[in-house]
């Protein structure tokens, strides 16, 4: 199966409160060391549903290959 063309990318300032963790239907999200929730770039599908959800506003959905 393809890659979906765009994915999730969290910002330095989450505080990984999991709101993310629970609601991504491919479980693409992970806490890293208890202090900022990372996405598997391979997993996400661009969804925006963790965007939608995050209380802070820092994970923002981008198009693969715009990473710079």
């Amino acid at each position: 199966m393809a890659k979906s063309k765009r994915y999730a990318r969290i910002g330095r300032e989450c505080v990984a409160c999991g709101s993310c963790l629970k609601v991504c239907p491919k479980g693409a999200v992970r806490i890293v060391s208890g202090v900022i929730a990372r996405v598997d770039q391979e997993i996400c599908i661009g969804c925006g549903k963790c965007a939608r959800t995050c209380p802070a506003d820092v994970i923002t959905i981008v198009e693969r290959g715009a990473e710079k």
